[in-house]
């Protein structure tokens, strides 16, 4: 299973959100550059940055966003603001590993379809659920699907993965009971990553036996120095070693 460490810019800084709120982050003293280079030394393939000015529409972080790409010595998942078909196709030319799309996905899925046949392997489905509903605009705006309807409407659609997000288990920051999760995991055909759920090492012990999950988000953990990024990747890479038998 995939770790995908995580850093959220906003103004240029290394933050995460309080209960999903933009207008409340809880900023940590780092650099953002060499924080992303200590998770590749550490033996992180790829993290993921999520840019919360571009989910308002601005550019503010577009140069750190870049050099974060050119410097990271892993492959980036970049997420955030991925409205346009010029927006998308901007940051893939920038060399971002892979773009995640989620509003533009309930506006356009036609477009979205496009993307991911023209660019198979880079594009991910954000599927964000709340209380069943998937959510768009940065969590903000809710859409009339549901999460199990937004997944099949991009049945056989090439996608690098889908990324689910349980929006009441990160906002409430309490222990994951990854039913959510697994159950989407199970209807989707197409491999999964697990956002929002996970706090402790025993958290990705637990993911790593879901079925179609391949990979898991962790990013205030990190921060919080409740899990290290090697404990995290050991744990990730050892759940499905085998285990002598002694007779």
């Amino acid at each position: 299973m995939m770790i995908y460490p995580t850093m959220e810019l906003q103004n240029g800084r290394c933050v995460t959100l309080q209960k999903g709120r933009l207008d409340e982050p809880m900023i940590w003293h780092v650099d953002p550059v060499q924080t992303a280079r200590s998770w590749s030394a550490a033996g992180a393939e790829w993290m993921q940055l999520t840019d919360f000015d571009a989910i308002e529409g601005r550019d503010t972080n577009a140069s750190l966003v870049e050099e974060i790409i050119r410097s990271a010595e892993m492959s980036v998942q970049l997420a955030g603001g991925m409205r346009t078909r010029e927006h998308v196709e901007h940051w893939i030319d920038k060399g971002a590993g892979r773009v995640v799309i989620g509003t533009l996905a309930a506006r356009d899925p036609i477009l979205v379809k496009e993307l991911a046949k023209r660019y198979p392997d880079q594009i991910v489905l954000a599927v964000d659920v709340w209380q069943g509903y998937v959510m768009t605009e940065g969590w903000r705006s809710q859409s009339a699907f549901t999460a199990e309807a937004f997944i099949d409407a991009f049945e056989n659609t090439p996608f690098a993965s889908i990324l689910v997000t349980d929006i009441d288990s990160d906002m409430e920051d309490v222990e994951a009971q990854l039913g959510l999760i697994s159950g989407l995991a199970t209807h989707s055909r197409t491999p999964v990553i697990a956002s929002g759920v996970v706090r402790t090492a025993d958290d990705i012990s637990r993911l790593a036996y879901i079925p179609n999950i391949d990979g898991a988000i962790v990013g205030r953990a990190l921060f919080r120095k409740s899990l290290s990024i090697e404990e995290a990747l050991s744990v990730a890479k050892s759940a499905h070693e085998p285990v002598a038998h002694f007779q």
